[in-house]
């Protein structure tokens, strides 16, 4: 099922794939990683002026890794702004996508906390660095396949 949006990037020949719609009606979109960053901003140039948030999670134990994306296009004297989803799905042995900070500031932090927690680079980020965790840890908290260092589960003492 192709929303308004898809619609509108096949029209203008932009490569994609619709997910559908989420539970609220929000259109879903995938982009590859290599064609994340021209396509980003084309939709803030199309009037997606806001990034509410990004996120990302694992989507499979040794599968894949997704940065996700929540944009709203915002105008004066409009009760429901337009809300997009953007996914982007990157393989967790080089987890690679182009930082979109140059064209939502607010990306900063967020993108950081995605390399933090799961470590998915974001090139040509100015401060791609630990935000939640010291600068010595070791691995991806988030991680499906994540084993904690120095973990020993508590066996009952029965």
């Amino acid at each position: 099922m192709q929303g308004r949006l898809s619609a509108w990037l096949v029209k203008h020949g932009l490569v994609h794939r619709s997910l559908g719609f989420d539970y609220q009606g929000i259109e879903t979109l995938q982009i590859k990683p290599q064609d994340w960053h021209s396509i980003a901003v084309i939709l803030y140039v199309y009037g997606y002026n806001y990034l509410r948030s990004q996120c990302a999670y694992d989507v499979a134990p040794g599968g894949m890794l997704a940065s996700v994306y929540h944009l709203t296009r915002i105008e004066y004297g409009i009760d429901q702004p337009e809300e997009i989803c953007i996914k982007v799905f990157v393989s967790r042995k080089n987890p690679r996508i182009p930082s979109i900070f140059w064209v939502w500031k607010s990306a900063d932090f967020q993108e950081r906390e995605s390399y933090d927690m799961l470590g998915i680079s974001y090139d040509n980020h100015p401060r791609l660095k630990r935000i939640l965790m010291p600068e010595s840890w070791i691995g991806w908290p988030l991680r499906k396949d994540y084993i904690t260092p120095n973990f020993y589960e508590i066996q009952d003492a029965h």
